[in-house]
This record gives structure tokens, C-alpha cells and sequence, in this order.
């Protein structure tokens, strides 16, 4: 996994760096350049529209004076500089890539007051400002900067990090920040990017390798990890030769009411194509004809409306509950009686997590290991209002610990957070995916992994990242659940080859 770092860390790596591989401050600063104009040709490559580089002083400003002159050399021809001169000092980078960019004959305007700036007519800005050097809101001259540069609605694409962004910490929807279209960010995205209060502040990121000494990076110590493809395939297990369904597990889906049996068909599904020896689903009455007309290799475990009959849910190898399960009399009796039976982990979403947020003496039912699947809404319910997506990071780490359970909080870049602490960022999936049924199949697939005698965390690393890795590079306009699913066991036999 990749660590993920705050500011002060980053800042760190690259002082390493310098001093362990005898490269300058100004060679690095040069190298990073490189790697962001490479990025920027592949995302513009219109050379002949009109662009202008908005510097600060330091080393961001640095970087974006280099920008300038490796653009131009490439063959951009309008380009214009604009340097925020709003303090005296300037770094020794800075000045030195101030002097090579004079040869170029590229103009450059110095701006001592946001008053001196008039309308912007190049069709792109880049935003080398401020970058990570920023550790308190943006006020004075520099936020009467930024809301003029806002006002202008133009196409930004930010250095390293948007001006007033903040790598770690709260976000909140009134902090001023430069609104970029995309930002090109050094070595590893900040923490921050993969939060949804992020978008209210760029539309996206794209990561670039600046040569910063990775075993180094590695080395700190940070509860933050992005998983990588490695990752999984180190994980799954393959299928040996004299295997059979028994080998595989039994897993028991509890789901589904009479309006809300698509829930538990995506579920039990989901649970099927990811492996599962035997899937049995535990059903309402009036789900069987469903169940058996689309799916005749599940079992069903009948619920009948007039009898609040005992399940018995030890022999099952693991057990997944709440897709469409409803949240009254009778599913709280069932979830609660389910709780008693069965010590094993139990993999919770949907109605089951409500039906505990409503009931919250449930809490202390929740076997060890289990692992919770909520959405946001959800995770609220569970643990609190919280303001900003930082704070649900913060509670999801302190939950997970105390709880002694995974948490796996759902969004673009799904978070995992583990009973030691750590936070694991899931980078797979695409908005194509928001569509309902995908929580189910989820749920589903998590629940098959750990039938197969995966370790809880293992299940849900392996489940999140897979479910999101179908709809990688999609080029649909929307994937139905019932469509991600049937994906699901190719997309695992190509971790496996």
C-alpha cells in the first residue's frame, strides 16, 4: 500500500531526497516541472490557445515559472506570467528560474495589489501560487485575489494543489480556495483530494512521479495508506485442482422484504459470482418464485409473515444482513435474535446498520471482527452528525478501534478503517457506479469473501477495491448492479493470472 502523507512529511521526503541522492533543490524543482508539463500536454494539447501562469514567490511560484518556460519550449506560444509580488521575499529557486525565464521572451507582469490585475483573457490558468505553503485561511490581499480570479470562471489547472486548498484537515463549502478544473499534484494526492469536500474545490486530480525517494516515503509513519492492485492479488487465493463447493463456505444472505427483494436478489448474487461454495438466502415468502426464476443456484431460507421462527445461523460459514431488510418489528426481532445466535464476524449494511443506530444497545451485540458497510447518511445515524468529511475520517478511525471491527464508509474513494487504526483509501470505481443495488452487491461480495475463510480486513480490502475495479475504465454512462455482478468472477480471474 501507499503511504499517504500530511504537508510536513511531504516537505520532509523532499529534503531527503536532496540530501541522500546529492540532487539540488533546484534540479528537484526542475524534475517536478517536467513531470507536470508532461501530464498538462496530455490533458491541453491546444498549443495555440492563450495561457497564464499565476506565480507566487516561492517555491509553488518556482515551479510555475519552470512550467512557463519548459510550455513554452514546447512549442506553447501564448503564455503570459503574472507574479504575486505581495511581499518582498522570494525564494533562491524561484529567482534562479526567474532568470531563465527571461530568455524565453515570455511577458511578465509583476502584481503588487489585486487592484492592478484587469479582466484575464488567456482561455487557461495555472494556479502556482500558494501550493502547500498555506497554513492558515487566505485574508488581505491574497483572498481579494483569489475571489477575483474566481469571478472570472475560468479553466484552472493547480500546481501541485489549489491556492487556499488545505492538504489534511476540515474543509468546509465557504473556504476560499482558487476553484480549479484539475490539479496536478507531486508524488502521492494529499488526503484531502480523496474526501468528498474536495469537490467543492477542483473537479480532479492526476498524480505525477517527481522522483522522491520512495523507501523513504514508505518509512514514516502515517495511518493514511492507499491501496494498490498488489495489494489484492497478494490477497486472493487461488482455486486449487480437488476443490469443491464445500471447500468455498456456506454463506447466509438475510435480506429482502416483499417490496425490497431486489436488495436481497443483488446481494445473494453478488455473493455467488464472487465464490461462494453455497449461497443461501434468507428470504420472505413472497421472494421465492424471484429468487428461484433468477437465480436457481441460491438457496432459500424462508421467513413467512404470520411466524417469527428461529434461524438457526451457526452452521453457516459467514453471514451478511440488512439489504432491503426494512427497518420494523419484525426485522428488528430478526437482526436482533441473528446478533445472539451468531458469533462470527458479521457483515452489516443497509437496514441492519439503521435498525442499530434506532436500537443502539445493539452496539455491544456486534461480534468482533464484523464488518459495517454504511453510507454517509448511514454512518451519521451510527456515530453522529459530523460537519465535514474529515470529522467521519477521525470518528471512522475511533469507531473501528473501539468497536474492534472494520468500517467500510462508502463514497468515490471508499474509506476502510481498521481496528489498529489505519484508514485504507480505495481508488477504484466511477461515477458511472452511482446507481442503486450497488451497496447491495457489496455487501455480497464481501460476505463471499469472508465464506471463503478470508480474515475480515482481507475481505474488505478485496471486496472494495474488486467491486470498484469492474467499472475502471468503463466508458458507459451508467452500470446497473445486476450488471457489475456478472463481471465479477473474470474480473477476479485476472488478479489471478
Amino acid at each position: 500500500m501507499e503511504n499517504l502523507l500530511n504537508t510536513e512529511q511531504m516537505r520532509a521526503t523532499d529534503a531527503h531526497t536532496i540530501e541522500a541522492t546529492k540532487i539540488s533543490s533546484l534540479e528537484l524543482m526542475e524534475k517536478a516541472s517536467k513531470a507536470f508539463v508532461q501530464a498538462f500536454m496530455s490533458e491541453y494539447s491546444e498549443k495555440f490557445n492563450t495561457f497564464a501562469v499565476y506565480c507566487g514567490t516561492g517555491n509553488n511560484g518556482g515551479d510555475g515559472l519552470a512550467i512557463a518556460r519548459l510550455l513554452h519550449e514546447e512549442g506553447y506560444r501564448d503564455i503570459n506570467v503574472k507574479i504575486i509580488r505581495f511581499t518582498e521575499k522570494s525564494g533562491a529557486d524561484f529567482q534562479a528560474n526567474l532568470e531563465a525565464l527571461r530568455s524565453c521572451k515570455i511577458p511578465v507582469q509583476e502584481i503588487c495589489d489585486p487592484s492592478e490585475l484587469g479582466e484575464e483573457s488567456a482561455v487557461l490558468l495555472i494556479d502556482a501560487m500558494l501550493g502547500s505553503g498555506l497554513n492558515k485561511p487566505l485574508s488581505g490581499k491574497w483572498a481579494e485575489l483569489v475571489n477575483k480570479i474566481n469571478s472570472w470562471q475560468k479553466k484552472v489547472v493547480a500546481v501541485d494543489m489549489p491556492t487556499g486548498f488545505r492538504g489534511e484537515g476540515p474543509l468546509h463549502a465557504n473556504d476560499l480556495v482558487v476553484r480549479a478544473k484539475l490539479a496536478i499534484t507531486f508524488q502521492r494526492p494529499k488526503i484531502n483530494f480523496l474526501l468528498p469536500d474536495s469537490a467543492g474545490f477542483m473537479e480532479e486530480f492526476r498524480v505525477v512521479d517527481i522522483g522522491l525517494e520512495e523507501a523513504y516515503l514508505q518509512n514514516l509513519e502515517s495511518p493514511y495508506k492507499l491501496i494498490q492492485k498488489e495489494d489484492i492479488v497478494c490477497r486472493l487465493k487461488k482455486r486449487s485442482n480437488f476443490s469443491h463447493k464445500g471447500t468455498y463456505g456456506h454463506a447466509l444472505i438475510v435480506a429482502g422484504s416483499p417490496e425490497t427483494m431486489g436488495a436481497a436478489l443483488l446481494s445473494a448474487e453478488a455473493c455467488l459470482y464472487t465464490g461462494a461454495g453455497l449461497t443461501t438466502a434468507c428470504i420472505p415468502e413472497e421472494g421465492l418464485n424471484a429468487l428461484n426464476s433468477r437465480s436457481p443456484e441460491i438457496m432459500a431460507l424462508i421467513r413467512k409473515a404470520d411466524q417469527d421462527r428461529e434461524i438457526k445461523v451457526e452452521k453457516y460459514s459467514a453471514l451478511g444482513i440488512g439489504p432491503g431488510l426494512g427497518t420494523g418489528d419484525k426485522s428488528l426481532r430478526l437482526l436482533t435474535k441473528v446478533m445472539r445466535s451468531y458469533s462470527r464476524p458479521i457483515v452489516f449494511d443497509a437496514d441492519a446498520l439503521n435498525l442499530i443506530a434506532d436500537n443502539y444497545e445493539l452496539v455491544q451485540l456486534i461480534p468482533e471482527g464484523s464488518i459495517l458497510t454504511p453510507h454517509m447518511k448511514e454512518f451519521d445515524r451510527l456515530f453522529g452528525e459530523h460537519k465535514s468529511w474529515w470529522e467521519r475520517l477521525e470518528s471512522g478511525r475511533d469507531r473501528a478501534t473501539t468497536l474492534g471491527c472494520t468500517i467500510v464508509l462508502k463514497n468515490r474513494y471508499t474509506m476502510i478503517f481498521l481496528p489498529d487504526g489505519r484508514c485504507l483509501f480505495n481508488p477504484t470505481g466511477s461515477p458511472a457506479m452511482a446507481s442503486g443495488g450497488m451497496g447491495d452487491v457489496l455487501t455480497g461480495v464481501i460476505t463471499s469473501f469472508l465464506t471463503q475463510g478470508y480474515k475480515p480486513e482481507d475481505a474488505a480490502i478485496a471486496g472494495v477495491y474488486i467491486h470498484g475495479a469492474v467499472a475502471d475504465h468503463s466508458h458507459d454512462y451508467v452500470i446497473p448492479a445486476s450488471a457489475l455482478l456478472q463481471k465479477l468472477p473474470s474480473k477476479i480471474a485476472d488478479y489471478l493470472t
